[in-house]
């Protein structure tokens, strides 16, 4: 029987039962994709992220309850998190490589956790009915990233009343789709459904920052923004565009550690 370690960290918060809970494993080689997958169905978690040591860093992967995904913003904040404070990283910046998304750096700043990620490339797309009918609310843009879509709407008020048919939500070509405002405390606001990948609403999400980003800079004019995410238990970032990279940072909190037999 193995053993192996586990934790879960609460990301983008500084209190515990806030922010987005991941799992993450740190492991001396890879499981096999199979029970790797089965751990992150049995942590029912929005992510369980896996990291293997290599060369000066570390390899990273992210699964959710159902499939592994291209990337993971909460789950790589947690799992640096896991690696500073719990493996006594020796220096102040992490380097986590993803077969999928290239190389990824975590640098810590005191409490906060700096995510340094590639920026989504969007484009302006015609609204598909499906997500009109989803929202019962027709965005003022529309945009298509990578993996998401993005729909931009006038009051933060309209992003926080959602409700969507998640079936609809489903039905499109699409890891999730982003909503987003203009925020009242805070630049911009935001929420990620994402029933595709087995999750209806992500709590905090950074991936989808790597959108929002550029986004929200060229629209407001500003490098650094601030940003919240108006889930139920919601998170806050900070996010600064720089072309191609995008700097996301929030902080993390220890909610468990545990041991997994298999």
């Amino acid at each position: 029987m193995a053993t192996i370690k586990l934790y879960q960290i609460d990301a983008f918060t500084d209190k515990v039962f806030g922010g987005n809970p991941a799992a993450v494993c740190v492991l001396d080689a890879w499981l096999d994709d199979a029970t790797m997958q089965n751990i992150g169905a049995e942590n029912n978690l929005a992510e369980t992220a896996f990291v293997v040591p290599k060369r000066e860093g570390y390899e990273i992967r992210w699964f959710t309850p159902t499939i592994e995904v291209d990337l993971c913003g909460h789950a790589t904040l947690a799992a640096a998190y896991v690696l500073f404070r719990y493996y006594n990283h020796p220096t102040a910046t992490i380097n986590l490589h993803s077969l999928r998304s290239g190389l990824l750096r975590v640098q810590k700043q005191g409490n906060a956790l700096t995510l340094d990620f590639p920026t989504d490339e969007y484009t302006a797309v015609e609204t598909p009915e499906a997500l009109v009918q989803a929202f019962g609310k027709t965005p003022q843009e529309t945009y298509k990233g990578k993996t998401d879509y993005l729909l931009i709407y006038s009051s933060e008020e309209h992003v926080a009343s959602f409700n969507p048919d998640t079936n609809l939500v489903n039905s499109v070509d699409a890891r999730g789709v982003i909503v987003s405002a203009p925020g009242k405390e805070v630049d911009f606001v935001s929420r990620f459904f994402c029933p595709q990948v087995g999750i209806v609403e992500d709590p905090v999400t950074g991936s989808a920052h790597t959108t929002l980003t550029p986004y929200w800079s060229n629209r407001l004019g500003k490098q650094v923004m601030s940003a919240k995410q108006l889930s139920k238990r919601q998170g806050n970032l900070t996010c600064e565009y720089l072309g191609d990279r995008v700097k996301i940072t929030g902080k993390a909190v220890t909610y468990l550690t545990g041991e997994i037999e298999i």
